[in-house]
This record gives structure tokens, C-alpha cells and sequence, in this order.
């Protein structure tokens, strides 16, 4: 058997058409990286057109294929043709990984956050994963089926140390929404899977623990002492939207350092 071809079956995206959103940085980068060099075609979908052709760049660079789509997630119009795109330049769709999100810094208590913050919330957060996931089921249904990897976080499980009403809320809707997406379809031949990431070591996390006091008290509550590493959760995305876990739907895979495992963590 030829080198090439033995590198090609190795790869457990080949043939794949992906779709990723928030790939222009953090996990959804490093997960449009990795994809395609798992053998798939991307389309990085991200609200900052520059961030999304960098990732392309970046891809294209490695000898991978991959477009830029220029999205918000919240709009309807735009997400149908974010879907339209990917099909329209590979001829399928097979993976959708619902990654874009927001974390407003006035996202705190009950009764400090602002209605305007909650509602961006979950205009992102929440019905932007619908939307996505609306838009590309029929594109996957006409592909043959595939596989949907929706982010909501371990607060969809367990409240958060620090107030973060309107984050939590939504992340919590992602996951009871992707349980019902999963036995929705799964007789289509699509899956459908949560990631429910700890705190990632990504730019926008960053810039909200700025505050050495505040990434403390996230930290302390960690049992492994640190935050995730973003190609954590690419990896995490990779198994899901591989057929590596083909028996998999309605599941939402932890990877948070053992924070929902633990009780107390001494400080």
C-alpha cells in the first residue's frame, strides 16, 4: 500500500466536509487546524473577517483546504448562508462544530446583570447554536449524515463560584438542546454531542481574569492547579466529530480538570 494512502486512512476526517464557528481564534483555531490536518475540508466561520482568513491562511499554508465565512451566529440570514457556502464549495456537509460564544464582563449575579447582556447571551449563545444547527441538518441529512458538536461548559452541570447568570443559563440550554437535537435525528444518521469545557486558557478568558485575584478564585477551584489548554478541546471535538465515537449521541463529554468531580479544593 502506497505511503500516501496509508497516511490518508489515518486520518479520521478524510472525505469530511467540517464547519466550524469562532474559528478565527482560541479553541475554534486550533480546532480548524486540526481538523484539516485530519483530512477535512473547513469552513471557518468567524465574526472578524481577518481573524477567519488567518485561519485559512494558516490552514492553507499546511497544505490544508479550507474558505472563510464572515458571521454572526445570531442572524438567521447569515448562518443559512454560512451553510450554503460550505456546500456550495465541497459538496457536503458532515460536521458542524458550534463553537462561537460570548462571555460579557457584566455577566454576574441575578440581579447585576443588565437585560441587554442577558439577551446577547443568549442570542449568541443559545440561539446561535439552534440556528447553526437548523441551517446544516438538512445540508448533513442530503451529505449522508454527520456529526454536531455543540460547546456548553460545566456550569451546564453545576453552578459557577463566580456569578455568571446569563453565561450559565445558556450553556445550560445547549446542553438539554442538544439532547433533544441527538434523539431528534439519530435514526437520520446524525449525532449529535456536547463538549463541556472548564475554563480554557483562551485570549477571552485571559482579559477576564486580568485580575490576579479573580483568576485565583477560578483557579483554587481546579483540581488539576490550571486551566485548560485549547487544543484540549479540539481534541475533545475531534473524537466527537470522528467516527472514533459512532455509538455516541445525546452525550455531553466533560473535560474540565475535575472541576464537577470535586467537592472542595483546598486552596
Amino acid at each position: 500500500m502506497a505511503a500516501d494512502s496509508v497516511a490518508q486512512m489515518a486520518q479520521r476526517l478524510a472525505g469530511k466536509v467540517a464547519l466550524i464557528t469562532g474559528a478565527g481564534s482560541g479553541i475554534g483555531r486550533v480546532a480548524a487546524e486540526l481538523f484539516a490536518a485530519e483530512g477535512a475540508d473547513v469552513v471557518v466561520a468567524d465574526v472578524v473577517a481577518d481573524a477567519a482568513r488567518d485561519t485559512v491562511t494558516a490552514i492553507t499554508s499546511a497544505g490544508g483546504r479550507a474558505t472563510a465565512v464572515t458571521v454572526d451566529v445570531a442572524d438567521e440570514g447569515q448562518v443559512a448562508e454560512m451553510v450554503a457556502t460550505a456546500v456550495d464549495t465541497f459538496g457536503a456537509l458532515h460536521v458542524l462544530f458550534n463553537n462561537a460564544g460570548i462571555f460579557p464582563a457584566d455577566d454576574g449575579g441575578v440581579l447585576e446583570t443588565p437585560p441587554s447582556t442577558w439577551d446577547r447571551v443568549m442570542q449568541v449563545n443559545l440561539k446561535g447554536v439552534w440556528l447553526g444547527c437548523r441551517a446544516a441538518v438538512p445540508a448533513m441529512v442530503d451529505s449522508g449524515g454527520g456529526s454536531i458538536v455543540n460547546v456548553a461548559s460545566f456550569v451546564a452541570l453545576m453552578g459557577a463560584a463566580t456569578a455568571q447568570v446569563a453565561y450559565t443559563a445558556s450553556k445550560g440550554g445547549v446542553l438539554a438542546f442538544t439532547r433533544e437535537l441527538a434523539v431528534e435525528y439519530a435514526r437520520s444518521g446524525i449525532r449529535a454531542n456536547s463538549i463541556c469545557p472548564g475554563p480554557i486558557d483562551t485570549p477571552l478568558l485571559a482579559e477576564l481574569l486580568a485580575d490576579p485575584v479573580r483568576r485565583q478564585r477560578r483557579l483554587v477551584h481546579i483540581p488539576m492547579g490550571r486551566l485548560g489548554r485549547p487544543e484540549e478541546i479540539a481534541r475533545a471535538a475531534l473524537f466527537l466529530a470522528s467516527d472514533d465515537s459512532s455509538f455516541m449521541t445525546g452525550s455531553a463529554l466533560v473535560v474540565d480538570g475535575g472541576i464537577t468531580a470535586a467537592y472542595v479544593t483546598p486552596e
